[in-house]
């Protein structure tokens, strides 16, 4: 699936309508050659606009995961003295840069993470206004790793998603060999899970 046709599936009525699909999981990837991570990057943002059109009405939400993961670390204190986790971190990486990553790892796994991510969504589905709130577009997968895995992230949002509400599509710098992610074509990511893959054939 090129870059123009996953448009046309994201214009598409059918396609739009949270109910009308798997019922019981709503994930999708969509997955492009690493070294287009800033042009797709570039096109989320001009999916985003492009979607908001009359002739679509859509608000679709982008989630950048790392840099979502930066807002949840900045946002949680650590002590009396440090009301900013993300600082504290920073300032100890080069003292501890093996006790860091650990950090790192457990807060992105952490259950409080994903219930940040659960909220950014909330908020968005429950904006009330003349737009349809129906896709969330996910990005990041590569500056985030290996603090978190996409099936990790997968797996463990299902219990906070909700599946008649919206359609979550993540974008995936590498490609799938058989139940496997290959991250940036190089780095193994580990099983996937039920996602739904929009097959990006001709993007070479």
């Amino acid at each position: 699936m090129t870059v123009d046709e996953l448009y046309e599936k994201l214009s598409s009525p059918a396609f739009q309508d949270p109910k009308n699909g798997d019922l019981f999981y709503n994930f999708f990837v969509y997955q492009y050659p690493a070294r287009k991570e800033y042009a797709i990057r570039q096109q989320i943002k001009d999916f985003q606009e492009r979607l908001k059109r009359p002739s679509t009405y859509m608000d679709a939400l982008t989630l950048d995961l790392f840099e979502e993961f930066c807002h949840f670390l900045d946002g949680q204190s650590f002590g009396n003295q440090n009301p900013s986790l993300l600082q504290f971190l920073i300032n100890m990486e080069r003292q501890a840069p093996d006790n860091i990553q650990k950090v790192l790892i457990q807060q992105a796994n952490s259950s409080k993470f994903y219930e940040y991510i659960y909220q950014r969504i909330q908020d968005h589905i429950k904006l009330e206004d003349n737009m349809k709130h129906g896709f969330i577009f996910v990005y990041g997968i590569g500056d985030i790793f290996p603090y978190l895995r996409t099936n990790v992230f997968l797996t463990n949002y299902e219990r906070y998603n909700q599946t008649d509400k919206y359609k979550l599509i993540v974008f995936y710098p590498g490609h799938q060999v058989n139940n496997s992610f290959s991250l940036f074509d190089l780095l193994d990511d580990s099983n996937t899970y039920r996602a739904t893959l929009l097959l990006n054939e001709n993007n070479e």
